[in-house]
């Protein structure tokens, strides 16, 4: 299999940096303490559409043709990848076509409806979603854009580990939350290519242990079920992203719930921003091996801060 290069993950950052925001990297010091190490917050929350997931979009689109362009994008999400795929198209003055199962929350129709998207409702299987998807393609003739199992959506999602490298470049581990492996895949590529001694580690729901699964028997586990309040991660990977993780990462730990309801608050409180439950993955992962990173410089992916105000997990 063709696996991306560090490479490709520059080019992407030169085709994309004026697109997208440059996110700070924040610290806090009473976390520190308590972890026993020093942290590193990449905020993918104050991304555009509040995720890392405009990066790989805005990589995908700019990387089209121009008859490309004429046809527009396609893909099927009820999350941050819709919203993104719409923004992206519309600022380069393309079409967008996205589809969404009809149980999405309606905050996030509003928001792919708001980028000028044109969305059609589906059964909320995947089934649904892809012979959907077929459907409006073959009317269209749209380009598909993949949530994550895609070379530019890998590339561009590396960029923020190329940023946070910029930023701060005496860390010793990154990491970053698992689902379909675009952002791990990503972060990997550049790191492994880039700084071969930094260690690309990963965190994951212990009820979507699917990557962890996979990673460690080296055959691809689809997510059976997944119950995990981290509702960004509850995705399956997919044979490229598998593929980059299975030889660029070095460790995937599972998180129980009740961690990551601990290490999102952790992170309101302490830190005064807003982070979904998928971005505390990696602190609860800290959290429950903190002998593993005891006095470590670690770089931590906040992948988004799209989270649904009325339902909290805490008071």
């Amino acid at each position: 299999m063709n696996y991306p290069s560090f490479y490709d993950v520059v080019i992407a950052y030169d085709r994309i940096k004026s697109y997208v925001h440059q996110t700070p990297v924040l610290s806090s010091s009473s976390i520190n303490d308590m972890m026993g190490c020093t942290l590193f917050f990449k905020c993918e929350n104050f991304q555009k559409v509040g995720a890392f997931k405009y990066r790989g979009a805005s990589n995908a689109v700019l990387s089209l043709n121009a008859m490309q362009r004429a046809q527009g994008v396609a893909t099927h999400s009820s999350g941050n990848h819709a919203a993104a795929l719409a923004l992206a198209a519309r600022e380069n003055g393309l079409p967008a076509y996205i589809v969404m199962p009809d149980n999405a929350p309606e905050i996030k129709k509003k928001a792919v409806k708001g980028y000028g998207a044109q969305i059609t409702f589906c059964a909320p299987t995947q089934r649904d979603r892809e012979l959907t998807l077929k459907a409006v393609q073959a009317r269209t003739g749209a380009i598909l854009v993949h949530p994550y199992n895609q070379w530019e959506v890998i590339c561009g999602q590396g960029t923020a580990a190329l940023e946070l490298m910029q930023q701060q470049p005496d860390l010793e581990a990154v990491m970053a939350p698992v689902g379909g492996g675009g952002l791990l895949s990503g972060t990997a590529t550049y790191l492994k290519g880039k700084y071969p001694g930094i260690r690309v580690l990963a965190g994951e729901p212990l009820m979507s242990d699917d990557a962890y699964r996979s990673f460690n028997s080296g055959v691809l586990h689809p997510v059976d079920k997944p119950e995990t309040i981290a509702d960004g991660l509850r995705t399956s990977l997919g044979e490229l992203t598998f593929a980059i993780i299975r030889e660029k990462v070095d460790d995937i730990y599972t998180v129980s719930e009740a961690s990551i309801i601990s290490a999102m608050r952790l992170i309101w409180e302490r830190m005064k921003i807003i982070v979904e439950p998928s971005s505390a993955v990696p602190l609860a992962a800290v959290m429950e091996n903190k002998e593993a990173f005891r006095k470590q410089r670690v770089g931590i992916i906040l992948s988004g801060g799209n989270v649904d105000l009325a339902h909290l997990p805490f008071s």
